[in-house]
C-alpha cells in the first residue's frame, strides 16, 4: 500500500451531522427517513461518516449507504424496506438455533446463546478437533422471549469450558428433534511466537523476489534464488527474508505485474519455480531435454537486462518447460508425495486448478465468469471439471512443485541459522477477474470494491478493484476460506506480514459505478479475524507483522500488541511533532525499517529522485522546487539527529558518502527497542529506482518490473553478493550493532 493509502485508509470514523433528509432514492418518490437509514447502516456495521484528509467529518451520501447495504444483501430503497430491514436485523439471531460461528480466546469466559421454542429443553455439546467431546453448562440467565413469525422463541445461555484446547471445534445443539451445528474456534489470547525476539532482537532482508536474480535464473528471481539469498544473509546473522506476495497470478500470459493484485491469495505463482530443481528433469529423454534447454536459451538474455523485467516472456517459456516435466513419469515415492499434497490441499486446490484450466482459453472479461449458471458447482462447471481433467492435474502439479521449492527455501534459511526464515507478505485482496472472485463468490461482496477515500495525495480517492469479504457470509462459512488461505501461506514460513491490517477491522467499500471517494467504511469482526490469524500463526510457529502505518485509533494498535501482533515503523514516517522520533521512543513490538517498497530505495530518496520522477510524470500539486525544498528540509532534520547521535560527522567536516549515510540510518534504528529490524536489499546494493510509483500506470512507469541493480544501473546478481563491499558492510554494521 502507498503512504497516502495508509494515511487515509486508516483514519477513524468520527461523529458527523445527520444526513440531510430527502436526498436519497425511495420508492414512489418519497424521501428516505434519514434517521432510520442511519440506524440500519449502524446495525450492519456500515459507517455513516468518516474523517477526511482535511481533518473534518464527512457524511456518507444516502445513495451510497443504500448501495453498500444492497451489497450486504439488505434492501434499503424505500422506507418500508428500511423498517423491514431493521426488524429483520433484530430478529435474525433469534431465527437461528446457534450463531453461524463462535470465536473465543483460550482461557477466557465465553457464553453461547441457543434459540429454541420457549420452554423447550436444550443441550450443547462440543466436538473437539483432536477427538473427544465436552459438554457446555446451561446458565441461569433469563432473557425475554421473542415472537418470531408467530412462534415464541426463548434463549438459553450456555457457558463454554474455559480449558478448551486451541483449535477448530464444532458446537452441537439439540432440542427434541431439532439440531444445529456451528464452528467454534478457540484462539490464543496472545500469540507468543515473537517472545524469543524480545530476549534477542533480530534483523533480516526485505526484497521483491522477482527482481532478485542469479546467473541461473530465467530472467525472474525464483524460489531457488530465495533459498540462496536466505543462506547468504543467514550466514551474516540475518533472521529472516521478507518477500513480496508470492500469490498466484493468471495461469497464462499476459500476467498482472503487481504482486498486490493476485488471482488468489491462497496458492502460489508458478513463475517462481526453478525448473532445474525439479527432480524429474534428470529423467527427461534427450530430445525433450534439448527442447527444455532451448527454452532457457531463448530467455537467457533477459537475465542480463537491468532496465525492465519481462514476466510474460519468462512465464511463457517456463510453462512450456513445465509441461515437458509434468508429463515425465514420476517415481512411486514422488507420486505418493504428490497425492498426499493434493489430499491435504483438498477441494480448494481442485477448484483453483479448475479455474486455471478454464481461464487458459477464456478471457477475464468473458460474461461466463459472472453467469450464475456457471458458478462453481454448477452442471456446466462440473462438466468442464471432467473434460479438462488433464489441465486441472497440471495446475495441481504446479502448486505441488511450488510447495516443494518453498519448503526447500525455508529449510535452507533455517540451516543457515535464521530463527524465522521466509516471511511472506499477504496482499489486501484479489481483483474482480481472479480465481478467488469466482471460487469464493459466496463469501465476497458483489457489486463493490475496496479502496481509500480522498486524501491530500489523491483527492479523488482510490479504487483498488478488489472485492471485499462479506462479513456475514464469511462467518456463515465458519471462516474456513480465511483459515485455509492463512494455513497455506504459512505452511513453509517463519512469519507473515499482513498488508493493511486495518482491513481486518474495517474496509472502505466503493459501490460499482461510484467514484472512489463516494464510499463507506464497513466493519468486520476483528476479534474473530485477528484471533484466527493468531491461531494459524501459532500452529505454524510464525511471527505476524501488521502493516499499521498511518492514523490509527490508539486502541487498534494497543489491541494488536495485546494479541501479540507486531506493528510496522518506517523511519521516514516516525515523527515527534516536527522532529524525527528519537530511536528510544519507537515501539518494542514492531518491525522497524528505513523504508518500504512504495518509497524509493534510500539512495534515491536521499538524492530526491522521487521528486524529479513525480515532477516528470505530472504528479506534483506544486512546483518541483517547492517540493524539493521541503524534502531537503526534512532530510536535514534527520541528518541533525544522526549527527547528534554520533552516526555522521558534524556539518562542515568530511563529505558524507551515500553508503555511509545509509549505514548511519540503519545504525540509528539499531538503537530502537523494536524487536525486528528490516534492511531493504536495494539499500544494501545501492539501487536507486523505486519499484512502484503510486498514481501511475504501466505506460508511465514500469511498476513492479524493476530488476535489482547497483548505483550504475547494471544488474546485481546473487552470485555477486558475497564479494559486494557495500552489501557486506551494511549487513556487518547492523549485525555488529545489534549483537556485539
Amino acid at each position: 500500500m502507498t503512504a497516502s493509502e495508509q494515511q487515509q485508509a486508516l483514519r477513524r470514523d468520527v461523529p458527523a451531522e445527520p444526513l440531510a433528509a430527502g436526498t436519497g432514492p425511495a420508492a414512489g418518490g418519497d424521501a428516505l427517513d434519514t434517521h432510520l437509514l442511519q440506524q440500519l447502516a449502524d446495525a450492519h456495521g456500515v459507517g455513516t461518516s468518516f474523517q477526511g484528509w482535511d481533518g473534518l467529518p464527512h457524511t456518507v451520501a444516502e445513495g451510497t449507504l443504500v448501495k453498500v447495504l444492497g451489497a450486504l444483501g439488505v434492501p434499503a430503497h424505500s422506507n418500508e424496506q428500511i423498517r423491514a430491514g431493521l426488524e429483520e436485523a433484530e430478529l435474525a439471531p433469534w431465527r437461528r438455533m446457534l450463531p453461524p460461528a463462535v470465536v473465543i480466546q483460550q482461557g477466557e469466559p465465553a457464553q453461547v446463546p441457543v434459540h429454541v421454542p420457549d420452554g423447550a429443553s436444550v443441550s450443547l455439546r462440543i466436538s473437539l478437533e483432536g477427538g473427544g467431546t465436552r459438554d457446555a453448562a446451561q446458565q441461569d440467565v433469563w432473557v425475554q422471549p421473542r415472537d418470531v413469525d408467530g412462534v415464541s422463541i426463548g434463549r438459553a445461555t450456555f457457558a463454554l469450558p474455559e480449558d478448551l484446547p486451541l483449535g477448530w471445534h464444532t458446537l452441537h445443539a439439540a432440542s427434541g428433534s431439532h439440531t444445529a451445528e456451528a464452528t467454534l474456534v478457540v484462539t490464543p489470547a496472545r500469540l507468543d511466537t515473537a517472545r524469543d525476539l524480545e530476549k534477542r532482537r533480530g534483523w533480516g532482508l526485505a526484497t521483491q523476489l522477482y527482481s532478485v536474480r542469479s546467473k541461473r535464473s530465467w530472467g525472474i528471481g525464483d524460489f531457488a534464488d530465495l533459498a540462496d539469498l536466505a543462506a547468504l544473509s543467514g550466514a551474516r546473522g540475518a533472521d529472516y527474508v521478507l518477500v513480496n506476495p508470492l500469490h498466484a497470478a493468471e495461469p497464462v500470459p499476459p500476467v498482472q505485474p503487481s504482486p498486490y493484485s493476485p488471482s488468489t491469495r491462497r496458492f502460489f505463482n508458478p513463475i517462481y519455480i526453478r525448473i532445474e530443481a525439479i527432480p524429474e528433469l534428470a529423467y527427461l529423454r534427450p530430445r525433450r531435454r534439448a527442447s527444455l534447454e532451448k527454452l532457457h536459451e531463448e530467455v537467457a538474455g533477459l537475465n542480463k537486462d537491468g532496465g525492465r523485467l519481462d514476466r510474460d516472456a519468462v512465464y511463457a517459456a517456463k510453462l512450456q518447460a513445465l509441461e515437458l516435466l509434468y508429463h515425465t513419469r514420476r517415481s512411486p515415492s514422488r507420486q505418493a508425495a504428490f497425492d498426499e499434497f493434493c489430499r491435504i490441499a483438498g477441494a480448494g486446490l481442485d477448484d483453483f486448478a479448475l479455474w486455471s484450466a478454464i481461464r487458459e482459453d477464456t478471457a477475464p472479461g468473458d460474461p461466463l465468469w459472472a453467469d450464475p449458471a456457471f458458478s462453481l458447482g454448477s452442471p456446466q462447471a462440473e462438466a468442464l471439471r471432467e473434460k479438462l481433467a488433464d489441465r486441472i492435474g497440471f495446475h495441481r502439479w504446479l502448486q505441488w512443485i511450488c510447495d516443494e521449492q518453498l519448503e526447500s527455501a525455508q529449510q535452507a534459511a533455517l540451516r543457515a541459522g535464521m530463527r524465522l526464515g521466509v516471511v511472506h507478505d499477504l496482499a489486501v485482496g484479489v481483483d474482480h477477474s481472479s480465481a478467488d472472485a469466482w471460487t469464493l463468490r459466496g463469501v465476497l461482496a458483489p457489486a463493490t470494491s475496496v479502496g481509500a477515500p480522498p486524501d491530500m495525495y489523491n483527492q479523488q480517492g482510490q479504487d483498488w478493484g478488489q472485492p471485499p469479504w462479506h462479513p456475514a457470509r464469511l462467518a456463515e462459512a465458519g471462516y474456513r476460506p480465511f483459515r485455509n488461505m492463512l494455513a497455506t501461506v504459512l505452511r513453509h514460513a517463519g512469519g507473515i506480514r499482513v498488508d493493511h491490517i486495518l482491513g481486518l477491522f474495517r474496509l472502505w467499500w466503493i459501490p460499482t459505478g461510484n467514484a472512489p471517494g463516494d464510499g463507506a467504511y464497513v466493519k468486520y469482526d476483528h476479534e474473530a479475524l485477528i484471533g484466527i490469524l493468531a491461531l494459524e500463526a501459532h500452529r505454524a510457529g510464525a511471527v505476524v507483522i501488521g502493516e499499521d502505518l498511518g492514523t490509527f485509533e490508539p486502541w487498534v494498535r494497543d489491541y494488536l500488541a495485546a494479541r501479540g501482533i507486531l506493528g510496522t515503523s518506517i523511519l521516514w514516517f516516525e515523527y515527534d511533532g516536527d522532529s524525527p522520533l528519537a530511536p528510544e521512543k519507537y515501539r518494542t513490538q514492531a518491525l522497524a525499517s528505513v523504508n518500504t517498497h512504495d518509497l524509493p530505495p534510500t539512495a534515491g530518496y536521499l538524492a530526491g529522485d522521487h521528486v524529479a520522477l513525480r515532477s516528470t510524470l505530472g504528479l506534483l500539486e506544486r512546483s518541483e522546487a517547492e517540493e524539493r525544498a521541503e524534502h531537503n528540509a526534512s532530510l536535514e532534520k534527520m541528518f541533525a539527529l544522526l549527527r547528534e547521535r554520533g552516526y555522521l560527522p558534524e556539518a562542515g567536516s568530511s563529505a558524507e558518502t551515500e553508503a555511509r549515510t545509509i549505514e548511519a540510518l540503519h545504525l540509528l534504528l539499531t538503537q530502537t527497542p523494536s524487536v525486528l529490524l528490516g534492511v531493504a536489499l536495494v539499500d544494501a546494493v545501492g539501487e536507486r529506482r523505486v519499484q512502484n510509483q503510486p498514481g501511475t500506470t504501466e505506460a508511465l512507469y514500469p511498476n513492479w518490473q524493476v530488476p535489482l541493480a547497483g548505483p550504475d544501473g547494471r544488474p546485481v546478481f546473487l552470485d555477486d553478493l558475497p564479494a559486494n563491499v557495500r552489501f557486506n558492510s551494511l549487513l556487518a554494521a547492523v549485525e555488529g550493532a545489534l549483537h556485539n
